[in-house]
C-alpha cells in the first residue's frame, strides 16, 4: 500500500557506549521528582517485604530456592522436565538425580507460604527416600518407609504440579476465565497467553492457530461490555503459527503466515479485544515487523484500537522500533497498544551473537543499561499517547515509580505483571493510585506446556541481580534497590559489561573470532548476497597432474623444506594471519565458489569460510607458542637442557570434497605452521576451490617452494603417499582409503612416517524421555539433514526411548517435511544437492533397500538433478545399518529404558567413534554414557555438527581416525619432530654462576 512506511531498518548491534552517551544526559530528573520517585518506590518495596502470602508465589519460591544454590538449580531442571516423563523408571532416575544434587532433606523452610512449604516438604520427603543407604527416622521417615518409591514419584510430581498450578491461570481458557472472574467488585484486566513452544511442524502450527482462534472466541464471549482498553486480551506468538519462522524463509512466511495472523486479528476485532503480537528473538525482529506491517495495513482492521505488539527494552533497537510503530499508526490512522518489557532471552542472545561472530550484541550486556533504556522507551511511549497506548510490564518498584512520575498524573496507559508475580507491589499500587490500571499477563495451558515458560521466568527473575530476587531479600538495603540505572553506569565507557567480551574478541588475546553475518539483519544479508552475486566463479577446468608432475612436486617441496623450516615461527604465523584476513575480505568470492563447485547453501558456505579463517588464526597462535623458541627443561646445575620442535619434511595433505576449503586449508596451514613443506591433493570433485586457496596462501606470504598443488584422482594420491621423500601424511576421507594409506606407509622402507587420519562414522544420538521433544526435533533435523547429510559428524542413527518415540519421531518427520530442497544459491534453501551422480546413486540404492527392510516414516520429494531428499527409516535393530551412509538419511531405533545398555553396545559394535549426541536431563545418565562410549566428540542437549576450531577440537577413535584432533592444542605437535639439546656449561673449567652466588 502506498501509505505503508518502508521496512524497518536500524543498526543490529550498535556500540553500547554510543547509546549510553545519548541516554545518560536525558536521565537526570529534577531533585523534587527524584524524591517523589524514591518515596513511591520505597512504599512499594516495603509492601513487598511485609506481604505474607498464604499461598505463595514466584517470589516466595525464589527466596526459598535461589538459583545461586544447588537446590534452586536442581529444582529448575526438575520442573522443566519431570511432568513430560511418562515412564516410572526414567522418572525415578530423574528424581533421584536432581534431588541428590541439593540438600532438600535438611532444607529449613523460611517461607510461611503454603505453596513453598508443600513443595519443600514433598521434595525433602522424596530426597530422604531415594538417598542411598540412609535409614529414615522420625514420623515422616516412618511414613516414607511405608510409602515407597511410587509414592515418592507421586509426591514429587505433585510438588511440580502445585507450583505449576500457581504460575498458570488455568489449563484451559475456560478454567482461566473462571479463575480470573471479577470478585468483590474488582475489575481485573487480563492478557491470556496460550503456552507452548514454537511450531516445528505444520500440524503444530495448525494446532496453535486453532487454540488461539478458540481462545479469542471464548474470551470475547465472556468479555462484558467495557470499552478498550478495559477489556481482556490475548498474546500471540508468530513462531507458533509457522514452522519456519526465520529470516531466510521470509517470502514463504509472508505468503503463509500473514493470512493466519490477519484471520486471528479479525476475530479479536470482532470482540474488540486487545490483541498483542509477542516479541521474539532479535534475529526475528525485522521479520516480525514485516508481518505486523502487512497485517496492520489491511483495511478490514480499520476502526479497531486493540492491535498491539511487545517491544523488548534490552534490545538496542527498541527505541527505533517504537518510532517505526508510530509511523505505522500514523500511516494507517490507527491507535495501537504497545507492551514494553525488559526481555526474557538475554542469555540466548549473548550466546547466539558470540557463535555467529557478530560485530556486537543486539542486546545490552549490563542490566543497568536495559533499565536505563526502559525508562527512555517509556518516556517516548508516553509522549505518543493517545495514538499509542503504552503497557508497562514490570515488577520493579523503581521502574513503576519512575513511570508514574513520567506520566505526570495523566492516564492513557497501564501497567502489566505476570500471573503469580508482583501481587504485593500491585495491590499497594492499586491502594495508593486507584485510577491506575494494571493488567495481568496470564499463562494458559497444560502443566507439560508450562515447563519451558516456568524455567524461563525462574531464570529471568531468579538471578541474584534481579529486582524480584533482591526485593524479597531483607538483607539488601532499600537504598540499593533505589539506585538509578544512570548512577550504576556512571559514564558511557562503562555501558558494556567488562567481563563479556565482544563476539570478535571471544578468544582474545590469543586470536580474533571469525566474522559472521546475521541473516536476520536485512541490510547485512543483502550486502552478503550482493557480494556473492558480484563474483564470477572461475570454472576453468583444473587439469589433473601426471605422475611425473606429482613426483616433481614432491622433489620441489623437498628442496623448499630447508628454507621454510628455518623461517621463524613468527613469520610463518604472520603469513597465516594474512591469509585469514584475505579470506574474510574476499568472503563473497569464496562463498560463490563453495556454492558453485561444492553445492553449499549460503549458511553452510559462510560457516565453512569462518571455519577456515579460524583454522588459520588458531594454528598461527598455537604455532607461536610451540615453535617460537626453545623450552628450558629442569636439570642439575652446570648444564642447560632445552627442547625444541621443528618440521618433519614434506607433508602430503589429502582432503575431501565435503569441506573443500576448511579441511583443505586446515590441513595445509597446520603442516606449514609446523615448518613442513606441503604437497596438497584436493578432492577430484572440488579442485577449483583448492586452486584459489593455494593462490591465496602464496599471496599471503607462503613461498611457492613450500606449497605445491597436485590435483588428481585416487591414483595420484596413492603415488604421493608411496613416495620415499614423504615425511608425513594428513588425510580426511573414508575409512577404506585411510586403511590403504596406512598399509602403503607401513610397507615403505626408510623412516616410519606418521599418518594423521580423520574418517567417518555411524554417528549416533540417544534421546531419553526427559528430553524436550522440540529441542530433540531441532537438533536431529540439523544434525541429520543440514549439508544434505554430507558431514563427517552428521547424525546417522537415532536411539529414542520407546515411551516417547511416537511423539518424537512424528515431530522430527514433520520438521523435516518443512525443509526446502533445491538450488543452493537460493537463500531460502535448507538442503542442497549431493556432490555428484555417483553419490546420488549410492544413496538411492540405500533408500531402496531400506524401503524393503525398514519402516518408512518420512520420504521427502527431491527436484531433478543431484538431489536426495531427507528420509527417515525405523530399524528393528541397529545392526541393520552396517556402514556409514553419507547423505540425508536418518535411521531410528527404539529402546526400552531398562535396555539403554544394549543401545550403547550397538554403538560400540560399529567400531566407529567420531560423534555422539545425548539428549537427557539426567546427569547420571549423561555421565554414564560419556564414560562408557569411546567417542571423539560428545554433544549434550544440542546438535552434533559444526565443531568450532579451538572450542570443540574434532576427531574420532577406532575406525573414525587416528587423532590428534584438528583444531585442538595437540594437533600441530603431530606434524613436528622434537629435539633435546643438552650443554655442559661447566665444561670450560667450572660453574662460574654457581661459584659467584651469595648465601
Amino acid at each position: 500500500m502506498p501509505n505503508t512506511p518502508p521496512p524497518f531498518s536500524a543498526p543490529y548491534a550498535p556500540d553500547d557506549a554510543e547509546i549510553a552517551a545519548k541516554l545518560l544526559p536525558a536521565s537526570q530528573p529534577a531533585p523534587a521528582l527524584e524524591a517523589r520517585i524514591d518515596r513511591t518506590a520505597t512504599r512499594l518495596i516495603e509492601a513487598i517485604r511485609k506481604r505474607a502470602d498464604r499461598l505463595g508465589g514466584v517470589e516466595d519460591m525464589l527466596r526459598e530456592f535461589a538459583l545461586s544454590t544447588k537446590e534452586g538449580l536442581a529444582l529448575m531442571v526438575l520442573a522443566e522436565a519431570l511432568l513430560r516423563v511418562p515412564d516410572a523408571q526414567t522418572a525415578d532416575q530423574f528424581i533421584e538425580d536432581k534431588l541428590g544434587e541439593g540438600d532438600f532433606i535438611h532444607h529449613e523452610t523460611k517461607s510461611t507460604a503454603f505453596l513453598v512449604n508443600a513443595s519443600a516438604w514433598a521434595l525433602g520427603l522424596s530426597a530422604r527416600v531415594i538417598q542411598p543407604g540412609e535409614t529414615p527416622d522420625g514420623t515422616i521417615g516412618r511414613l516414607v518407609k511405608r510409602l515407597g518409591a511410587p509414592a515418592v514419584r507421586t509426591a514429587t510430581r505433585q510438588a511440580m504440579r502445585l507450583m505449576g498450578n500457581h504460575f498458570v491461570l488455568g489449563e484451559t481458557i475456560e478454567q482461566a476465565l473462571e479463575r480470573g472472574r471479577p470478585r468483590s467488585g474488582q475489575k481485573p484486566r487480563y492478557s491470556f497467553d496460550m503456552l507452548g513452544e514454537g511450531a516445528r511442524t505444520a500440524a503444530d502450527a495448525t494446532r496453535y492457530f486453532d487454540a488461539y482462534a478458540s481462545a479469542i472466541d471464548t474470551i470475547g464471549k465472556a468479555a462484558g461490555n467495557h470499552p478498550l482498553p478495559d477489556r481482556p486480551g490475548i498474546s500471540v506468538k508468530l513462531s507458533a503459527l509457522h514452522p519456519r519462522f526465520e529470516a531466510i524463509s521470509r517470502n514463504r512466511v509472508m505468503i503463509e503466515l500473514v493470512p493466519l495472523l490477519l484471520d486471528l486479528a479479525r476475530r479479536a476485532k470482532a470482540h474488540d479485544l486487545n490483541f498483542t503480537v509477542d516479541a521474539e528473538e532479535a534475529d526475528r525482529l525485522e521479520l516480525s515487523l514485516d508481518v505486523i506491517a502487512v497485517t496492520l495495513a489491511d483495511p478490514s482492521l480499520a476502526g479497531w484500537d486493540g492491535f498491539g505488539l511487545a517491544i523488548q527494552a534490552y534490545q538496542k533497537r527498541a527505541g527505533a522500533v517504537i518510532d517505526y510503530v508510530d509511523e505505522l499508526a500514523r500511516a494507517h490512522d490507527r491507535k495501537l497498544m504497545v507492551r514494553l518489557v525488559k526481555g526474557a532471552y538475554w542469555d540466548t542472545e549473548i550466546k547466539r551473537a558470540q557463535e555467529r561472530g557478530l560485530d556486537g550484541y543486539p542486546v545490552f550486556t549490563r542490566k543497568a543499561m536495559t533499565d536505563l533504556n526502559y525508562v527512555a522507551c517509556a518516556t517516548k511511549l508516553l509522549a505518543l499517547r493517545p495514538r499509542i497506548f503504552p503497557q508497562f510490564a514490570t515488577h520493579n518498584a523503581l521502574t513503576v515509580a519512575t513511570v508514574l512520575e513520567l506520566a505526570a498524573g495523566s492516564g492513557g496507559f497501564e501497567f502489566q505483571r505476570l500471573h503469580g508475580m508482583g501481587e504485593a507491589l500491585y495491590e499497594q499500587l492499586a491502594t495508593d493510585y486507584p485510577d491506575i490500571a494494571y493488567r495481568t499477563y496470564a499463562p494458559v495451558g497444560s502443566h507439560r506446556d508450562l515447563l519451558a515458560y516456568l524455567v524461563r521466568r525462574l531464570l529471568e527473575n531468579g538471578a541474584n541481580s534481579s529486582f524480584v530476587a533482591q526485593a524479597a531479600d531483607y538483607r539488601v538495603p532499600v537504598s540499593v534497590l533505589l539506585q538509578r540505572p544512570a548512577d550504576a553506569i556512571g559514564r558511557p565507557q562503562a555501558a558494556a559489561h567488562p567481563k563479556i567480551p565482544l563476539p570478535g574478541d571471544l578468544f582474545a588475546p590469543e586470536r580474533r573470532n571469525s566474522r559472521g553475518v546475521e541473516f536476520g539483519e536485512r541490510a547485512a544479508l543483502d550486502r552478503l548476497l550482493a557480494d556473492v552475486k558480484a563474483e564470477v566463479a572461475d570454472l576453468e577446468p583444473v587439469v589433473d597432474a601426471t605422475p611425473d608432475q606429482a613426483n616433481a612436486a614432491v622433489a620441489a617441496a623437498r628442496a623448499g623444506f630447508a628454507a621454510w623450516s628455518r623461517t621463524p615461527a613468527a613469520a610463518r604465523a604472520a603469513a597465516l594471519q594474512r591469509a585469514a584476513h584475505l579470506l574474510e575480505s574476499r568472503g563473497g568470492h569464496f562463498i560463490a565458489l563453495l556454492q558453485c563447485e561444492g553445492g553449499k547453501t549460503l549458511d553452510d558456505a559462510l560457516s565453512e569460510l569462518r571455519e577456515t579463517v579460524d583454522f588459520c588464526r588458531y594454528y598461527a597462535a598455537q604455532g607461536r607458542k610451540l615453535f617460537g623458541g626453545e623450552i628450558a627443561m629442569p636439570g642439575p646445575t652446570g648444564e642447560s637442557n632445552t627442547l625444541a620442535m621443528r618440521g618433519r619434511g614434506v607433508f602430503v595433505a589429502i582432503s575431501p570434497w565435503n569441506f573443500p576449503l576448511a579441511i583443505f586449508l586446515g590441513q595445509v596451514s597446520a603442516a606449514l605452521m609446523a615448518g613442513n613443506s606441503v604437497v596438497a591433493k584436493p578432492a577430484e570433485q572440488t579442485p577449483r576451490i583448492a586452486r584459489e586457496a593455494v593462490a591465496l596462501l602464496h599471496e599471503a606470504g607462503i613461498p611457492e617452494s613450500a606449497l605445491h598443488l597436485v590435483p588428481g584422482d585416487g591414483r595420484i594420491g596413492g603415488l604421493l603417499t608411496a613416495h620415499p621423500e614423504v615425511a608425513g601424511v594428513v588425510f580426511t576421507g573414508s575409512t577404506e582409503v585411510a586403511r590403504s594409506i596406512n598399509r602403503t606407509l607401513a610397507a615403505k622402507n626408510g623412516p616410519i612416517v606418521p599418518l594423521i587420519a580423520e574418517t567417518g562414522g555411524i554417528n549416533a544420538m540417544i534421546a531419553d524421555a526427559t528430553a524436550l521433544p522440540e529441542q530433540v526435533a531441532d537438533d536431529v533435523v540439523t544434525s541429520a539433514f543440514r549439508s544434505a547429510g554430507q558431514r563427517c559428524s552428521a547424525l546417522r542413527l537415532l536411539f529414542v526411548q520407546e515411551d516417547v518415540a511416537d511423539r518424537m519421531i512424528e515431530m522430527i518427520a514433520g520438521a523435516a517435511r518443512e525443509l526446502k530442497i533445491g538450488d543452493p544459491s537460493d537463500v531460502a534453501t535448507h538442503v542442497g544437492p549431493v556432490i555428484d551422480e555417483d553419490a546420488k546413486q549410492r544413496l538411492d540404492a540405500h533408500i531402496a533397500r531400506m524401503k524393503r527392510e525398514a519402516r518408512l516414516h518420512f520420504a521427502g520429494e527431491a527436484p531433478d538433478g543431484c538431489f536426495v531428499a531427507p528420509h527417515i527409516f525405523e530399524l528393528e535393530d541397529a545392526g541393520q545399518l552396517t556402514e556409514e551412509v553419507f547423505g540425508p538419511i536418518l535411521h531410528v531405533v527404539r529402546y526400552r529404558a531398562e535396555n539403554l545398555d544394549r543401545a550403547l553396545q550397538a554403538v560400540e559394535r560399529t567400531g566407529y567413534g567420531l560423534t555422539l549426541g545425548i539428549h537427557s536431563r539426567i546427569d547420571d545418565t549423561i555421565e554414564g554414557i560419556i564414560d562408557r562410549v569411546q567417542v571423539g566428540n560428545v554433544y549434550v542437549n544440542r546438535n552434533m555438527i559444526g565443531a568450532v576450531v579451538g572450542v570443540q577440537p574434532f576427531g574420532g577413535h577406532g575406525l573414525s581416525g587416528t587423532g590428534p584432533k584438528a583444531g585442538g592444542p595437540h594437533y600441530l605437535a603431530r606434524f613436528a619432530t622434537e629435539q633435546t639439546v643438552t650443554i655442559n656449561t661447566a665444561a670450560a673449567g667450572g660453574n662460574a654462576a654457581l661459584l659467584a652466588g651469595e648465601e
